[in-house]
C-alpha cells in the first residue's frame, strides 16, 4: 500500500528568522493591555495598560524569534517581540528540504495585524506563491473578494479583526474545501502543499479598540507586532514511499522534530523516495497512489546477479511493449548485454552453472595456432554458447587443435587434405584404411549450434544473434558463394583404387547445418553398390564429412537435384559418409551406365 508519515509541528526545533526583535540594540520600554481584559466588553472598561522594557541580550527581557516556536505547553507566556514603529515586519522559516504543509496557526500577543499575507517557496526562497491574504477589507487593501463572500477566494476577513487584543488567532489550512484534493502525490498535490520555505508578511499594524480611552503612556510604546506561537503542521514529503523520516542535513536531534529524510520502502531511494533504488529500474519510477492505495513499487532489473545498478532506458521499455525498460550498468563476472546475459568476447556460457553463478563464463582455450582470427568479430575466439574455437581450414576439435579428419600437417595455414580415400597419418600424410580413432567434426564459421547444446527456454533468439556483417557462411544455406574442388571420374583404375564402399543414385531432399557436422536427407533410388551398411530404396541420411575453410559442405549437394554418390561408410555407426575423396556427379544415364559397367567387370 501507499504509505503516509505522521504529521507534526514543523517549527518545532527550528528557529524563524524576522527582520527585527525589541532591544537589539538598547532596552525598549513597552506596553501592552494584560490577558484578563479580554474577557470584558470595551464598553465595561480596558483596564490599565502596563509597561515593561525589553533587551534582546537580557534573558529575562528578551523575545527573540526562537520563542515562537518553542514547546508552547512547556512556555505558554513566551513570545517573539518586533522592535517598536516598525510599520512592515517579516517572519520566514526556512526548512532544509521539501516538506509537506497540513495548516499553520498563528498566536498574536500583540493585536492581529489589519494586513499580512502567507507566502510559500518551493526553491528555497529563490520565488515566493501566496497561500492567503488576510485582511480587515480584503477589496481595499489586495483587490480581491472576501472569503466570507465568494467560497474559495485568496483573501479573508476572518482573522483580522483588532479583537481580542491578545491571543487573537490567525489560521490557514492548506485543504479546505475550495481545495479539495483526491490524490496528496499528484502533482495539483504537491504544487499547493509542497514547500521549501514559509512567510509571514506583517504589512500593517492596528491598534487595541482599548487604546486612546484616557490614555496616559506614550501611543508609541504599543506600536509593535508581537507573536506568542507559531505552529505549522505538516508531514516529511515522501511521494507515498514512506511512512516515518529521519534526520536530514543540518538539523539536530531533538524530541518532536518533523525530519526531513524519508526513511525509503517499496524499493525506491532519495531524500524524498523520488526514484528508484540503484538495481530496481525497470519500469519507471511513480509515486504512490494515495487515492487508491497501490504503491506502485520499483521493479529489479533482471541483472543475474551480475550488476549492482541499472538504469531505466526508455528505447528498451517502448521496445518491450512497456513490460521491462532496466539496462544493468558495468556487468561484471565477464558478462554483457541489457541483463549481463551472455559472456562478453573472448568467454563462453558454462552450462553447469546457473546464469547467476560468478563463474559462469569461462575464458576461451582456443589453440592459436589452429584458431581462426577472422571470425564475426575480432575479439570473438569461440562460439558464446558452446566455446567451441573457430578454426582454420581443415583444423578440428573444440580447441581447434587437431586436424580435421581426412586431413594432416597441423600447422599456421591449418591442415591439408589427405590423398586417400579414408584418412590419413596426421603427422605425415600416409593414408590409413580403418576407422580406429573417433572423428573430429569441424565448426564451420556462420555455422550455429542448437541441436548439440539445449539452450534455456527463457533466452530469446536475439541475445545470441550474429553481426549483421556475416563473415561466413554454409554452403546449405549459400551453396552459390561456396567452390569445391571435386573428385572427376577417372580411370577405371583410379576409380578401383578408391575402394568405395556404396555407390547410389539419390535425390537430395533436405540439407541439415548441425554444427559439428552436416546431414543430408536423400531418396535412394537405385543401389549400385553396398558395403557392410545395408542400403534400402527409401530416404536415409548420408553425412558430408568437411568443410572449406569459408564453412561450406564439400562436396556441394544441392536440394532436388539427383546424383550419382559414390563414398566410404562407417559401419560401427552405419552411416554413409561424403568427403573429398567421394565421387559426386549430378545423375546421367551414360555416367550410371559407365559406373555400372566398372563395377561389374573393371574392378576385380
Amino acid at each position: 500500500r501507499s504509505c503516509n508519515p505522521p504529521v507534526g509541528n514543523l517549527a518545532t526545533g527550528r528557529t524563524p528568522v524576522t527582520l527585527t526583535t525589541c532591544g537589539q540594540n538598547s532596552t525598549e520600554l513597552y506596553c501592552f493591555y494584560p490577558d484578563q481584559n479580554l474577557l470584558h466588553q470595551v464598553s465595561h472598561g480596558c483596564g490599565q495598560p502596563r509597561c515593561t522594557k525589553c533587551n534582546a541580550n537580557q534573558p529575562d527581557n528578551s523575545h527573540l524569534p526562537a520563542d515562537m516556536t518553542d514547546d508552547f505547553f512547556a512556555n505558554p507566556i513566551s513570545w517573539w517581540q518586533s522592535a517598536q514603529g516598525v510599520p512592515r515586519e517579516e517572519i520566514r522559516l526556512d526548512f532544509e528540504t521539501e516538506f509537506y504543509l497540513t495548516h499553520v496557526i498563528a498566536v498574536f500577543k500583540s493585536p492581529r495585524p489589519a494586513a499580512m499575507v502567507l507566502e510559500r517557496s518551493q526553491d528555497y526562497g529563490q520565488t515566493w506563491r501566496p497561500y492567503k491574504y488576510f485582511s480587515v477589507n480584503c477589496t481595499a487593501t489586495f483587490g480581491l473578494q472576501d472569503d466570507l463572500i465568494e467560497e474559495g477566494s485568496m483573501c479573508t476577513s476572518r482573522y483580522s479583526d483588532a479583537v481580542p487584543c491578545t491571543r487573537g488567532e490567525v489560521i490557514y489550512r492548506a485543504l479546505s474545501p475550495a481545495n479539495k484534493i483526491e490524490d496528496p502525490y499528484s502533482p495539483e498535490a504537491q504544487d499547493l502543499l509542497k514547500l521549501t520555505n514559509l512567510r509571514l508578511l506583517l504589512l500593517k499594524r492596528q491598534e487595541c479598540p482599548c487604546h486612546g480611552l484616557g490614555l496616559v503612556e506614550k501611543p508609541q510604546r504599543f506600536a509593535h507586532y508581537a507573536i506568542y506561537d507559531l505552529i505549522i503542521r505538516g508531514s516529511c514529503f515522501c511521494n507515498g514511499h514512506a511512512e516515518e523520516c529521519e534526520v536530514a542535513n543540518r538539523t539536530g536531534v531533538m524530541e518532536n522534530v518533523v525530519h526531513g529524510k524519508c526513511v525509503c520502502r517499496h524499493n525506491t531511494a532519495g531524500d524524498h523516495c523520488e526514484k528508484c533504488a540503484p538495481l530496481y529500474n525497470d519500469q519507471p519510477w511513480k509515486p504512490g497512489d494515495g487515492k487508491t492505495g497501490v504503491p506502485n513499487e520499483c521493479r529489479k532489473c533482471r541483472c543475474h546477479n551480475h550488476a549492482d545498478s541499472c538504469h531505466f532506458d526508455l528505447s528498451v521499455w517502448l521496445a518491450s511493449g512497456k513490460r521491462s525498460g532496466g539496462v544493468c550498468d558495468n556487468c561484471k563476472h565477464n558478462t554483457e548485454g541489457h541483463r549481463c546475459q551472455r559472456c562478453k568476447p573472448g568467454y563462453y556460457r558454462d552450462r553447469g552453472k546457473p546464469m547467476s553463478s560468478t563463474e559462469v563464463c569461462k575464458p576461451c582455450a582456443c589453440q592459436p595456432m589452429g584458431s581462426a582470427n577472422a571470425t564475426f568479430s575480432r575479439s570473438w575466439r569461440c562460439h558464446p554458447k558452446t566455446g567451441f574455437c573457430y578454426c582454420k581450414p581443415g583444423v578440428a576439435g573444440p580447441n581447434c587443435d587437431r586436424c580435421l579428419m581426412g586431413y594432416w600437417g597441423f600447422g599456421e595455414n591449418g591442415c591439408r587434405p589427405c590423398d586417400c580415400a579414408r584418412d590419413c597419418d596426421q603427422h605425415t600424410g600416409n593414408c590409413l584404411n580403418g576407422y580406429d580413432n573417433e572423428p573430429f567434426f569441424n565448426i564451420p564459421i556462420g555455422g550455429r549450434i542448437p541441436d548439440l547444446v539445449q539452450t534455456p527456454t527463457n533466452e530469446s533468439e536475439e541475445e545470441w544473434k550474429w553481426n549483421d556483417h556475416e563473415q561466413g557462411f554454409s554452403a546449405l544455406r549459400h551453396p552459390e558463394k561456396c567452390v569445391c574442388k571435386e573428385k572427376v571420374l577417372g580411370s577405371v583404375t583410379d576409380f578401383c583404387q578408391m575402394k568405395y564402399a556404396y555407390v547410389i543414385k539419390a535425390r537430395i531432399l533436405s540439407a541439415h547445418d548441425k554444427g559439428t557436422h552436416a546431414e543430408v536427407v536423400v531418396k535412394v533410388k537405385k543401389v549400385l553398390k553396398s558395403g557392410k551398411v545395408k542400403i534400402a530404396r527409401s530416404n536415409r541420411s548420408i553425412y558430408p564429412e568437411s568443410w572449406t575453410n569459408r564453412g561450406c559442405t564439400c562436396p556441394i549437394l544441392n536440394p532436388g537435384t539427383d546424383y550419382l554418390i559414390a563414398g566410404q561408410e562407417d559401419s560401427r555407426t552405419s552411416k554413409l559418409l561424403v568427403n573429398m575423396n567421394s565421387l559426386v556427379k549430378p545423375w546421367k544415364a551414360y555416367l550410371g551406365k559407365q559406373v555400372s559397367d566398372i563395377l561389374r567387370t573393371g574392378c576385380k
